[in-house]
């Protein structure tokens, strides 16, 4: 599982950075996450093929997070673009979508599949064999979604030397992967747990963007390999909170402590700060395993 940040900076562009935008690979699928002006750009610079993404997560219709959606969708279309694309966001952006392509008369040559959310609770909103995806309910100005990536087990791993060793044909190692008891050679049945390891752990990685500290969410988010928390200000400014329905530094962590996450990285951070490393400074004397999100920046998770 990898996230490649492609924007994180609030409200505005600025020269050398781009409001929300993200990648997130798991396991070879891409699903891209918020899309800020400018992230047909960020995409290309970081040498993303187009049409391996097919699963576009949008957290809220504020502009910063999805003004760049339309263009990217324009230009999959002038690319002869065949495949699906499914967008997930909230209620409003298939009119939005379609009203810019209707009065454009620039229809796309592919399946534009909406999948619009309004529930305030979370949610399952895709299942592949591969991974699971659920809403965070957020509190911001306008009906917010964070989104939690849950990868699904991997196969288990094959103990060659106890497989052999138990006689069992190598005919069968498929099914040992898949868990499976399989008989050997004899005809005895041999448990799965004798000749093989328990996969890799799943990993999991949870978005949230654009919202007010809100304590509700740390059981929706507990233990996660990376958790993505906004920090649009520091403690000194605080006070704009409550109007913007962001949240500070200090508090993005004190959410990754009370949910144990194993990393926090902060982003959308307002454009009056020219020195960002007061975030990171901010946010350890909470969370130590703090870092900043960065454009064009790669987390492993």
């Amino acid at each position: 599982m990898t996230l490649t940040i492609l924007g994180c900076h609030a409200a505005t562009p600025k020269t050398f950075h781009n409001p929300t935008s993200q990648l997130l690979d798991v396991r070879g699928q891409l699903f891209l996450i918020d899309c800020g002006e400018g992230t047909q750009v960020a995409l290309r610079k970081s040498k993303v093929k187009f049409a391996r993404v097919k699963h576009i997560f949008i957290s809220h219709l504020h502009g910063d997070h999805f003004y760049g959606l339309i263009g990217l969708i324009s230009t999959f279309t002038l690319l002869g673009r065949e495949a699906d694309l499914h967008i997930y966001g909230p209620k409003g952006i298939k009119e939005i979508i379609t009203l810019q392509l209707k009065l454009g008369k620039a229809w796309t040559n592919y399946n534009l599949i909406f999948h619009e959310l309004e529930t305030k609770s979370s949610q399952l909103i895709l299942e592949d064999d591969k991974v699971e995806v659920y809403t965070i309910p957020l509190k911001h100005r306008v009906y917010t979604n964070g989104f939690l990536f849950k990868e699904k087990p991997g196969e288990r791993k094959l103990n060659i030397e106890a497989a052999v060793a138990a006689k069992i044909d190598n005919s069968y190692f498929r099914k040992l992967k898949a868990g499976a008891d399989v008989p050997n050679l004899e005809g005895k049945l041999i448990p799965n747990e004798k000749v093989t390891f328990p996969p890799d752990p799943s990993k999991s990685y949870a978005f949230c963007s654009d919202t007010f500290y809100n304590p509700e969410i740390v059981p929706l988010i507990e233990k996660v390999s990376l958790l993505y928390h906004e920090a649009t200000f520091l403690e000194e400014h605080k006070h704009l909170c409550e109007k913007t329905k962001h949240s500070t530094a200090k508090e993005a962590a004190m959410i990754a402590k009370e949910a144990g996450v194993k990393r926090l990285v902060l982003g959308h951070f307002s454009t009056r700060y020219s020195d960002l490393n007061l975030f990171l400074e901010e946010a350890k004397t909470v969370f130590e395993n703090t870092e900043l999100a960065e454009d064009y920046k790669v987390f492993e998770i």
